[in-house]
């Protein structure tokens, strides 16, 4: 500890962190587990739980699509909410909509539906996209819109500024450019400033804020991203179902919804089939909304304020820091080093996501189905596998272009035939994330873990179970 506050000393004034985690995250430390997968999904405070209990027992809600006390009670909730997410990202009202989906997957399905892709309107895309960014692809190959993806550079898996210029480049071109602000595989952010660069190109901007948002601010006065998806369990833990698309007025309006559903017509006919969407956002939200999980993000969006995003940013970093500069120390016996690191090996540029290997004393790779079983073993909550980031994978293993589209020629039909075919070592790698309630504790007990159990032994994957999915 003393070692860690001499190289990081901002982590002092962080210490209200640390009063909340023996209160209102005492249930993290209840069962002497370790929690290290924030990218995964926040942590919620005890607060946030009672504060829906004492909602909900206080009144009867119901309902929005109604004119009774119960529904218009609801209805008061929902749109306080929608006027809390505004503030939270400083978004202008009269520019920005708030349209409450059940994840940010769900609203980038709302994107990709409605987005009107064909010739001469592409989507492009970075390669470390989240998997719920990357099915928006299928929406414009149906439409016949080329698809274009921005390239990893190695080392440290960062997109060029030139790469980036070259895909959204092209006379007469314009589309949907798709990019998350840090990846959540690698850590990476992301440029914000591109995108101001795709709008001068003539492209809508689709901003993944998914693993940026929990410990960094967005302010969507100085960055206007046309579309910002968002699951709100990653920022506040809870409530689990609820996310939204917050996208500008103006870019809303060019979309144009495929079908329709409860809630989000003016008015329709059966006899003639016509019908009027809402004029408002409500013509994207399908059907009846979790009216008694909707106010809860009011309140846990003020609960983020009252702790601070200049806290939580800090704390994060600090300890991100002291993740990096320990596990390149960590050794085996002959010298080798026991870990490798995807991404940033430094925190610029870098959010509190750090993926990285095992490595046995012959620096072959240690599979991640094993650390998986052991960190449960040990009381650790971490994620292994490839995250739902397919390219991010592809650039830290170096896989080829040769090699993938070899593999669509070998009908695989397993995660385990696919990585025998390619001829990688692992099927993925390990991850930790730290937020709001992370502490130096938790980094050190990892760090134990590690030092404890994998140096000098020898790489196996014999009696573990198949992977089923990536």
């Amino acid at each position: 500890m003393d070692e860690f506050l001499a190289r990081y000393p901002g982590y002092a004034s962080t210490s209200r962190v640390d009063e909340l985690r023996a209160t209102e995250y005492s249930h993290l430390d209840r069962n002497g587990e370790v929690y290290l997968d924030y990218t995964g999904a926040g942590v919620y405070a005890e607060s946030q739980v009672r504060a829906h209990y004492e909602r909900v027992r206080g009144r009867a809600y119901g309902n929005p699509h109604s004119e009774n006390p119960a529904s218009a009670a609801s209805t008061d909730l929902v749109d306080s909410a929608r006027r809390a997410v505004l503030r939270f990202l400083n978004a202008p009202a009269d520019e920005y909509a708030v349209i409450f989906t059940a994840n940010a997957s769900g609203a980038c399905r709302l994107v990709g539906e409605a987005y009107r892709f064909g010739r001469g309107r592409d989507l492009v895309m970075a390669f470390d996209n989240h998997n719920s960014v990357n099915g928006i692809r299928e929406f414009a190959r149906r439409a016949g819109a080329r698809r274009r993806y921005v390239p990893l550079e190695p080392p440290h898996l960062r997109i060029s500024n030139r790469s980036l210029e070259l895909a959204l480049g092209g006379r007469r071109r314009r589309g949907l450019f798709a990019f998350p602000a840090q990846s959540n595989f690698t850590g990476v952010q992301h440029p914000l400033h591109w995108v101001d660069d795709a709008h001068r190109s003539g492209y809508d901007v689709l901003l993944d804020v998914a693993a940026f948002l929990p410990t960094n601010p967005l302010d969507l006065t100085a960055v206007k991203p046309d579309f910002v998806p968002i699951s709100w369990y990653k920022v506040l833990g809870y409530p689990t179902g609820l996310g939204c698309l917050v996208a500008r007025r103006d870019a809303l309006a060019r979309l144009r919804r495929p079908w329709f559903a409860g809630g989000t017509i003016t008015a329709v006919s059966v006899g003639t089939e016509w019908h009027e969407l809402a004029t408002d956002e409500t013509a994207f939200e399908d059907g009846t909304l979790n009216f008694l999980s909707v106010p809860d993000l009011e309140f846990g969006l003020n609960w983020v304020e009252s702790v601070g995003h200049d806290v939580i940013r800090a704390r994060v970093r600090d300890l991100t820091g002291w993740l990096l500069d320990s596990l390149p120390r960590l050794k085996h016996a002959n010298g080798r080093p026991l870990v490798r690191v995807y991404g940033p090996p430094g925190l610029d540029g870098r959010g509190g996501t750090v993926a990285f290997n095992l490595l046995d004393p012959d620096g072959e790779v240690v599979d991640e189905r094993l650390v998986a079983g052991e960190a449960t073993a040990a009381g650790i909550s971490l994620r292994t596998g490839c995250f739902c980031n397919p390219g991010a994978g592809e650039g830290a293993f170096e896989i080829g272009r040769r090699q993938l589209r070899g593999s669509l020629r070998w009908g695989v039909r397993t995660v385990d035939e696919y990585i025998a075919m390619m001829g990688i070592p692992t099927g993925g790698a390990i991850r930790v994330s730290l937020g709001l309630a992370s502490t130096f504790g938790d980094v050190q007990r990892l760090l134990d873990f590690l030092e404890q159990t994998y140096p000098d032994r020898r790489a196996s994957s014999k009696g573990l179970a198949p992977r089923l999915r990536c």
